[in-house]
């Protein structure tokens, strides 16, 4: 065959409108290193070329397969040489991640392939133009990406085909963090076709699944020989990412280091600077801030080498760790020249809120540090261009943090008044912000459920073509009917379990979605309620002048909402926790009402407190009750009884008795208002222990009644919990 005279084609699609915003965004996710995917075609036929060279200029080399396809590792302005002994050599300067498509226009040929119809090519065509498709749209438009890949899938004509259009689909889930679709479509791809490029990205996925041990099993069943330097590093690293969140820190550092050998052999630099960060954090993790402190410079200092935006995420990370081991003013500094790069950066790029390198953030740690220094007249100004700065982006989360650090600060230097404007701020931005979360659990509930139908689209189109298929070989080979038949059945069984598996589990995700979703609203109810209750008792202090008394119940109380608050979104916490809210809100009460009541915390000898867990602020709506509608109207002193005791090794029982004027007298006595606004307290727990129950098995059960048959019959309440 003579020499060919070439030319290259880049195939690049954008499809469609796309926003500006996306387009800066999915630019700046593209990371340093990173798989171009390729194919080298004949121009006229679209005949794919096995056995092409493809080298990068920094070494790594592949060739394509039967397909004429290729992955390689590469970076931004790499050059690839793409050379073959039918065509001259091709060079081609990497611009972006895009799928890169090498025509050649061969000479005129009288073989077997140059006789292939035309269909067949222009098929072939489609096919890879709507895989392109897909991935240009995969970080944008997720249900387009899968428009598309649904597309390719009915008319992929190999399992080769069918493995692409399934590894491609498992990337646009995960992509949004849809972890369980992208397991199950990387794991149908596989069945089609054997890769360890995809198996590396199955157990990634199962990891951020959390099923840990199954994306331990994949990382061990790679079979290492077959892998480039780039993926064997990634093997390394991933296996380390698993073992760090099982804390099993010293296996998560000895894969790191293993990684980190390979990196620094083959000259991988970004993978070097990761691979220190992540064992120093292992070793901060473990409790070894030596070793942990020497990593953390090797990191930085290669972070510093690359670019602003590298370096000021190592800065970021080491200023974390310096804050834990109380190096605030090495912490300042960190976080101080991190801001300038941020700055930087954000002349070139958009930063989201989601980032760890966001000015608001950094400037609200600035003011910890400071605050944690007792630098009060430092504290305040990087706090309130925080909030300024939280506010103007939108970032709820860092705006109410940054308005209770600043109230805290105000309250430890003195300056009561604007300590308690900030915390009404701060209760302002609490509320604002559990309305935005439960908006984003709607949004991304209705999102996921549309993923979900267009999967069971995906699934139902495989059954239409198996059915097709068949109808096909019953007409080509009648004297193979019944077994078709019997396959074909198999399948579409198959298939319909499939479907049905997606369904229930959609179904039941939407289910513990609601659950969720009534929880956090019941909690954003809980804690108003309870702030609201509290702030009466400091304001009667400050009515009658009594200064003193409202500034030890203020700072008394400021640590009952911080533990509160630190609590709120958990549905459950160890009983431990639970034991001292409750210790410090009936100090609390007591204090308010000492001439109303005594009260004693009893624990019996057998009690095993740290065996148990409960729903936060689960007790407190009881003590409330028992004191404002029992023991504030009882003539004479009255006496409130807590005791927790266990009668069965599985069993926490906790009875709260007081000898108050009782549940009958108490409700004779409310006004009209207060019959009309029965306490939320008690219904919240009603409620909450209702959806508890459901989700987890029983754990908890409330018994009320009341305590004794006298005049004043006070009340009893039994609250029993389960061990897990």
């Amino acid at each position: 065959m003579t020499k060919i005279s070439t030319y290259i084609l880049l195939c690049l699609l954008f499809l469609g409108l796309s926003y500006l915003e996306a387009q800066e965004a999915d630019s700046a996710e593209i990371p340093l290193m990173f798989t171009i995917r390729g194919s080298v075609i004949e121009s006229d036929t679209y005949e794919p070329i096995s056995k092409v060279n493809i080298e990068v200029n920094g070494g790594a080399y592949t060739t394509t397969n039967s397909q004429g396809e290729f992955r390689i590792q590469v970076k931004m302005n790499d050059e690839l040489t793409i050379k073959h002994s039918d065509f001259e050599t091709v060079y081609y300067t990497v611009k972006s991640n895009e799928r890169l498509t090498v025509k050649v226009e061969p000479n005129n040929r009288q073989d077997a392939g140059a006789l292939r119809s035309t269909s067949k090519y222009s098929q072939s065509q489609n096919f890879r133009t709507l895989i392109d498709s897909a991935y240009v749209y995969l970080k944008k438009d997720a249900e387009n990406s899968i428009q598309f890949l649904t597309e390719a899938l009915a008319i992929s004509s190999s399992s080769r085909e069918n493995a692409e259009v399934y590894e491609t689909l498992a990337d646009v889930y995960f992509q949004w963090k849809q972890y369980d679709l992208a397991v199950s479509n990387y794991r149908i791809s596989l069945q089609n076709e054997d890769s360890e490029e995809v198996n590396l990205k199955l157990a990634k996925a199962f990891k951020f699944n959390k099923n840990y041990q199954e994306s331990i099993g994949i990382y061990e069943s790679i079979d290492m020989s077959q892998l480039s330097n780039w993926q064997l590093t990634s093997l390394y690293e991933g296996l380390g990412d698993v073992y760090f969140a099982i804390q099993n820190f010293e296996d998560a550092i000895n894969n790191y280091k293993e990684g980190l050998k390979i990196a620094q052999l083959n000259l991988i630099t970004p993978k070097v600077t990761d691979l220190n960060s992540k064992i120093a954090e292992a070793y901060a993790a473990k409790g070894d801030e030596d070793n942990a402190g020497e990593y953390f410079d090797k990191s930085l200092n290669l972070a510093t080498q690359e670019n602003k935006k590298r370096a000021a995420e190592e800065k970021v990370k080491v200023a974390d760790f310096q804050n834990k081991n109380r190096a605030y003013d090495d912490e300042i500094k960190n976080r101080q020249e991190a801001l300038e790069d941020i700055e930087d950066i954000e002349m070139d790029t958009i930063i989201n809120n989601e980032s760890s390198l966001t000015p608001q953030k950094q400037n609200y740690k600035i003011g910890n540090a400071y605050y944690l220094q007792k630098d009060y007249v430092n504290a305040i100004p990087y706090l309130e261009k925080s909030i300024a700065e939280a506010d103007e982006k939108e970032d709820l989360v860092v705006q109410k943090d940054a308005a209770r650090k600043l109230s805290e600060v105000y309250r430890d230097a003195g300056q009561f008044d604007l300590a308690f404007i900030n915390a009404r701020v701060y209760e302002s931005l609490v509320d604002e912000l559990y309305i935005k979360k439960e908006q984003e659990i709607a949004q991304a509930n209705r999102f996921r459920q549309d993923l979900s139908e267009k999967q069971s689209r995906i699934s139902s189109l495989e059954s239409d073509r198996a059915l097709s298929t068949t109808k096909y070989e019953l007409s080509e080979e009648r004297n193979k009917v019944q077994r078709l038949i019997i396959y074909s059945l198999t399948g579409g069984l198959l298939l319909l379990l499939i479907a049905g598996y997606f369904m229930y589990k959609s179904i039941k995700q939407q289910k513990l979605s609601n659950n969720l979703l009534a929880l956090k609203s019941l909690r954003s109810q809980m804690n108003p309620h309870f702030i609201f209750n509290a702030l009466n008792s400091v304001n009667s202090f400050i009515t009658t002048n009594d200064e003193r008394t409202a500034n030890k119940y203020l700072s008394d109380f400021s640590l009952l909402m911080r533990a509160v608050l630190e609590n709120s979104e958990e549905d459950f916490i160890p009983f431990e926790k639970e034991l001292e809210l409750l210790e410090l809100y009936t100090k609390l009460e007591h204090f308010r009402f000492k001439d109303k009541f005594e009260y004693s915390i009893t624990i019996e000898e057998n009690v095993k407190i740290e065996d148990f867990q409960i729903p936060p602020m689960l007790l407190q709506p009881y003590i409330e009750n028992a004191v404002w509608h029992g023991l504030r109207y009882k003539k004479e002193k009255g006496k409130l009884d807590i005791n927790i005791s266990q009668p069965k090794s599985d069993e926490l029982s906790i009875a709260i008795t007081d000898d108050g004027i009782g549940r009958a007298k108490s409700k004779s006595m409310k006004t009209q208002n207060q019959k009309e606004h029965n306490s939320k307290g008690l219904g919240n727990i009603k409620k909450r222990v209702a959806i508890l129950n459901e989700m987890y098995k029983d754990k908890v059960d409330v018994f009320i009644d009341d305590f004794r048959v006298a005049e004043d019959a006070g009340t009893k309440v039994v609250v029993t919990l389960k061990k897990d």
